[in-house]
């Protein structure tokens, strides 16, 4: 299976069912009342995470998704079916965004989250709603709201405790494959790993109930000027924002190269990328000391990593040597980070406010008043229900629709606005002309 860890997905609620606007007809009621019932709920659009995905490959080829409509009211005051709800599955550790105002709609870290990003439209109510005293035979009847609609980015960040960082082929994924049971593709070149690889260590006997586990995430490696995009950065560096502990990888075979500079130069760019990222906790790893004059480096590498005040191993994966100590240092450090942590939201929760912020949404009825090229447009969750739901067609409908816009203050608005006949008035997708018969 291929890796995507971006996709672009277009999701459509279902729209409400319309209401009906049928009249009882039996042999001893030939004129009987209003009994058009309501129509159905539109189906809603949710992601829920899945912990067997790592992977949104499957909306890269199928980006368009829509759930089902409502089904119309029937005669008897029978309601419409309700449309099914669609649920979309995503990775752990999807960021979802609105492409049109670049705001967070949610950050899905857990298996089984589940957040609705399109509602399904209300069903129409039918026409025994619209009965009064004056108006015994109402044909008036609501059409249904249209659902939501939404354009979202998808974008995916591992969820791993701990990040294997460093230039490519300093041998982060012969490391992986020899303390995991995951099988990275390996080879002598650089970027041999083009996707992120994730395994999981476990450290102690399950059977006896001492064991402790962890994620480790082999990622693309670094090349200078990867906070600017240069090569594979970006990719690589998105991939390690949720990580406790960075594992950095110092190849021991590279040759006439400084090796600290290496590490210092890796340092810069995830510095130049997040502030935040630069203070991750990290354990200096020289690898291939299986090789000739790798001894040679570790002596340098030990030497600046202790002046830095790290903590530093050398390591050969094709010997194994040293990985086992590498990974009980890691379970350690990372049991010691896991503890700051929990202590640190115990410590947050305790100097938190009794109560929360006092949240003031705006009012539904809220409207403002936008000039286009042709007309005016009236924006607010309401209004623009409420004209979605009227039927043109109808006089009854647009009667009352003018009545519901008065009373609710959007006509004088208008007026105020400077609206002249002729023009044209938006609300949502449904267009009116104003004028004298119109209104």
């Amino acid at each position: 299976m291929q890796f995507f860890d971006r996709a672009k997905i277009y999701v459509k609620a279902g729209a409400g069912g319309n209401g009906s606007a049928h009249f009882r007809r039996e042999k001893f009621a030939p004129k009987g009342g209003p009994d058009g019932g309501d129509g159905g709920r539109g189906g809603s659009v949710y992601l829920e995470t899945d912990a067997g995905m790592n992977t949104l490959v499957d909306y890269h080829y199928r980006p368009h998704h829509t759930a089902t409509a409502g089904k119309p009211g029937g005669a008897q005051q029978m309601h419409g079916a309700k449309g099914q709800d669609l649920y979309l599955k995503v990775p752990a550790g999807t960021v979802v965004r609105d492409e049109e105002t670049g705001e967070l709609v949610a950050d899905l870290t857990e298996p089984g989250q589940v957040v609705m990003v399109a509602r399904g439209g209300r069903g129409g109510l039918g026409n025994v709603h619209f009965k009064t005293s004056t108006n015994q035979a109402p044909r008036e009847a609501q059409l249904g709201e249209p659902g939501e609609e939404a354009t979202l980015l998808l974008e995916l960040k591992l969820i791993a405790d701990v990040g294997l960082v460093g230039y490519p082929n300093a041998g982060k994924s012969t490391l992986l494959s020899v303390v995991t049971a995951a099988t990275p593709r390996i080879a002598d070149y650089p970027f041999t790993t083009l996707i992120p690889n994730l395994g999981v260590v476990v450290i102690g006997d399950p059977t006896r109930g001492d064991d402790f586990s962890f994620v480790l995430a082999d990622i693309p490696g670094l090349i200078e000027g990867a906070a600017q995009g240069v090569g594979l950065g970006h990719e690589f560096l998105r991939h390690v924002e949720r990580t406790r502990l960075l594992l950095h990888l110092i190849d021991g075979g590279s040759y006439g190269k400084d090796p600290w500079e290496e590490f210092e130069a890796i340092n810069r760019e995830l510095a130049e990328y997040s502030a935040d990222l630069a203070e991750r906790p990290q354990i200096v790893v020289l690898t291939k000391m299986d090789l000739p004059d790798a001894q040679e480096r570790w002596e340098i590498v030990h030497k600046r990593a202790e002046e830095a005040g790290m903590t530093a191993l050398a390591i050969s994966s094709a010997t194994h040597d040293g990985t086992q100590e590498l990974m009980n240092l890691t379970a350690e450090r990372l049991r010691e980070l896991r503890q700051e942590d929990a202590e640190r939201k115990i410590a947050e929760e305790a100097l938190a406010p009794a109560s929360g912020p006092v949240l003031r949404p705006e009012p539904e009825d809220a409207f403002t008043i936008v000039p286009e090229a042709d007309g005016y447009r009236v924006r607010g969750k309401r209004v623009e229900r409420m004209a979605a739901m009227t039927n043109p067609d109808s006089e009854e409908g647009m009667e009352r629709l003018e009545k519901q816009l008065r009373k609710m203050g959007v006509l004088d608005a208008l007026e105020q606005s400077g609206v002249e006949p002729g023009d044209v008035i938006h609300f949502g997708k449904m267009e009116m002309i104003w004028g004298e018969e119109m209104w």
